[in-house]
């Protein structure tokens, strides 16, 4: 027999009401909960049938019902579908949003360069500092477990992992609950630097385990995604003779070519923007992170499109750059991007 919505409603608070109290649910508990206009007498009645269809358990003859192991399989499964549900959706923004940012940045490139005759680089967003916005655990088998994290910005990845022992239904519904407690809304960085202890804390029996799984957190958060580089303009550093003498034009525009070597500008202007300092930097000559672009200056500004999600709009052009002309087009980038993607929710 299918269950009809009533009996999901009322098993699913008894399921509830057990996790938070460990003792057996009675209808009169049921009936008193907000949004039931159900009597007790009509909710013993369903009760009995869940019973009967081995979703309760009656610890004894008068007592409260209790889930089973098949009532707390259906309150996961549902649990699962709704999270796969909300995870599928969140693929398909992040998708859309990933193909509207990738040719926001190409343009944003092309404007740069163009409004100030000078190279410009862009770097797409790092995520080593977005914060946690789900963790979800699910069982594929006895021996293996699905780990799915979403990244604030709705950025996914995801890891099978062994276990080296079985995890109960009811054990990993509760650990769900302890996860995404502690770590919703926690940078890699808060992650590493102390919530882990107290998850380990409250983990209970599951102590070994969720240090096993937090280790391998530690490496899907910190494994490097390859950061995505855009450029246009290189060939504007013919425009200025200083920098055509002795074959530097030639040195910029290979280094522009490997993108390997412009996210050491993306890294440096990362390292040296802090909550203390300004958004924009200012590398002239030899403070350049990039050796061959000695013979230039460098302006950089760091974007923020929101959780955490941050990258590098550096503009490369002589010594003698219209530095005004530059801050101002850099400026007019950001509240574009601002326009752009700031608002967003994912």
């Amino acid at each position: 027999m299918e269950l009809d919505d009533r009996k999901v409603m009322i098993l699913n608070a008894v399921i509830k009401n057990y996790m938070e109290t460990g003792e057996p649910v009675g209808s009169r508990t049921i009936s008193k909960l907000p949004g039931c206009a159900l009597s007790s007498a009509t909710i013993r009645n369903e009760m009995y049938d869940l019973e009967e269809m081995g979703y309760l358990l009656q610890p004894h003859t008068s007592a409260g019902r209790i889930p089973s192991d098949q009532g707390y399989r259906f309150y996961v499964n549902e649990i699962l579908r709704e999270t796969e549900n909300e995870v599928e959706a969140l693929k398909r923004q992040f998708v859309a949003r990933v193909d509207r940012l990738e040719l926001v940045l190409r343009r944003m490139a092309r404007i740069a360069a163009d409004h100030t005759n000078y190279a410009a680089v862009i770097s797409g967003p790092d995520t080593s500092r977005a914060r946690i916005k789900l963790l979800q655990l699910s069982g594929m088998d006895e021996s293996r477990l699905l780990v799915v994290l979403v990244l604030e910005g709705n950025l996914i990845s995801n890891r099978i992992l062994t276990l080296r022992q079985p995890i109960g239904d009811a054990e990993l519904l509760q650990l769900n609950i302890l996860l995404n407690t502690r770590l919703n809304g926690v940078s890699i960085q808060e992650a590493e630097a102390g919530v882990m202890q107290k998850l380990l804390a409250e983990a209970g029996d599951n102590k070994e385990f969720v240090a096993y799984l937090l280790d391998e957190l530690r490496h899907m958060l910190s494994e490097e995604e390859e950061l995505q580089i855009y450029t246009s303009g290189a060939t504007n550093v013919f425009r200025y003779p200083e920098l055509t003498d002795g074959g530097g034009a030639k040195r910029i525009i290979r280094t522009f070519e490997e993108k390997n070597r412009l996210k050491r500008i993306v890294a440096d202007a990362a390292a040296q923007t802090g909550e203390e300092k300004e958004n924009i930097q200012v590398f002239i000559g030899e403070e350049s992170p990039v050796p061959e672009m000695n013979d230039c200056s460098i302006v950089t500004a760091r974007y923020d499109l929101g959780g955490g999600l941050c990258g590098t709009i550096g503009i490369v052009g002589p010594k003698r750059m219209d530095y005004e002309k530059v801050l101002k087009t850099l400026h007019s980038l950001m509240r574009e991007m601002d326009e752009n993607f700031g608002g967003d929710d994912g």
